[in-house]
């Protein structure tokens, strides 16, 4: 009777194996939100008429749905910054005045039209990153003395590389990289890798953001920077710029499942929404809390990182594309992303930080549990209670089998 019960706990436990992840293909591969994407450089630009300065460029990426159209803008004139503009139509254009958006102080040289069906945007703007001299090992530049930090490196500063000879319409991705003067970067760079997509899926590389139609993401490097100290940090200084809700407030998820990023159980989420939380999200900027310190990570070369509260502040960012959109009536946020915790290797012994984050429309995607999670559930709850099952169905068939006597009753 025992080897009937283990056979059929193996069986099970097969069962289990092979038609959980075949389900769990079936759910999630169901007809997905889908849209039709096209990048183009500078739109409306006659070069001839008018050159672009060395390091300008405006790649726009258009995103078109059955009733509607987002509109993603990557600028490298001043701080680099990337502009969502979500809109009713799906003939909606970009349409630049190119001498006066140069000019970096003319407000309405970049319109979305029909202005009319503009419905949603928003700026994510890269506006500083900090170093400081960690020499207490505690990864909290927020209660260091000032003499801990370094000058930072001002972004509207840096030269940007040219963002048409690093665009991919196939992929539809383009690499960003800039440049400061200093001797620091003499053979560094920081770089924003861009990607938009059509359809929900999900990035290979760690940590493995899901994504939909409806968010586009920027992956931060930072590499082969000189550090200015043996025992120096980073911090990212992040502003956004909204035309009605700007992103406001960071809500932290967490989750029990780290099969696409090992180790962490957590989602920052830095979300645009009016001011009754019973309404729905407007848009966001999602990550995890978490960077690495290689280009192809292992699980030794991540490390935490994490975000400062949301402020107020009182000027735009220097960014050419932010004041051409919205002028200078439009509240601006800001937050710090600091790299590395208590213990972790110093930034000079790789000499490589990236840091990734998914900006799109509505609500964040949300992670369900993996099929992986899926058996190790059904096989730990489930097992113990077919056992339980079983033994009780053994213990009731012994109590009721005839009892058979071997000796004779004695007169």
């Amino acid at each position: 009777m025992a080897a009937e019960i283990l056979y059929t706990i193996h069986f099970y436990v097969l069962f289990l194996l092979l038609t959980v992840p075949i389900s769990s293909s079936f759910i999630g591969n169901g007809e997905s939100y889908r849209r039709n994407v096209s990048l183009e450089m500078n739109p409306g630009l006659n070069s001839l008429l008018t050159p672009l300065p060395p390091g300008v460029g405006l790649l726009h990426v258009r995103a078109l749905g059955k009733n509607n159209t987002l509109h993603y803008l990557l600028c490298s004139q001043g701080a680099p910054a990337l502009l969502l503009v979500h809109t009713s139509s799906i003939s909606s254009k970009v349409e630049v005045d190119w001498p006066a958006f140069l000019v970096q102080n003319t407000t309405g040289s970049l319109k979305v039209t029909p202005e009319s069906s503009v419905l949603y945007s928003n700026a994510l703007v890269f506006t500083r990153l900090w170093e400081y001299d960690d020499v207490n090992d505690t990864a909290d530049p927020e209660h260091l003395p000032p003499s801990s930090f370094f000058q930072p490196y001002e972004l509207q500063n840096f030269t940007w590389g040219d963002l048409n000879k690093t665009l991919d319409p196939t992929a539809h991705t383009a690499l960003l990289c800039g440049r400061d003067a200093s001797e620091s970067f003499s053979n560094g760079s920081l770089c924003l890798k861009f990607s938009a997509f059509d359809v929900e899926g999900r990035d290979q590389g760690w940590p493995s953001l899901l994504h939909n139609a409806n968010s586009s993401q920027l992956r931060v490097g930072l590499d082969g920077v000189v550090p200015r100290s043996n025992r120096s940090r980073f911090s990212l200084e992040l502003q956004a710029v909204g035309d009605t809700q700007p992103m406001s407030r960071v809500d932290v998820l967490r989750s029990i499942d780290d099969e696409y990023t090992p180790s962490i159980f957590k989602v920052s989420q830095w979300v645009s929404s009016p001011v009754n939380s019973t309404s729905p999200v407007l848009g966001y900027a999602q990550w995890k809390p978490v960077a690495y310190r290689r280009p192809s990570p292992v699980f030794e070369d991540a490390t935490p990182c994490r975000h400062s509260t949301p402020v107020n502040v009182a000027q735009l960012p220097p960014s050419g594309l932010v004041l051409a959109y919205f002028g200078v009536e439009r509240q601006t946020t800001g937050l710090n992303m600091t790299f590395s915790i208590t213990g972790d290797p110093f930034y000079n012994t790789t000499n490589y930080l990236s840091w990734t984050v998914l900006v799109g429309l509505g609500s964040p995607p949300v992670d369900s549990f993996s099929p992986l999670v899926l058996v190790i559930m059904a096989v730990g709850l489930g097992t113990p209670m077919l056992i339980i099952l079983l033994g009780g169905v053994c213990v009731c068939v012994r109590k009721n089998r005839p009892q058979t006597q071997v000796y004779e009753p004695i007169n």
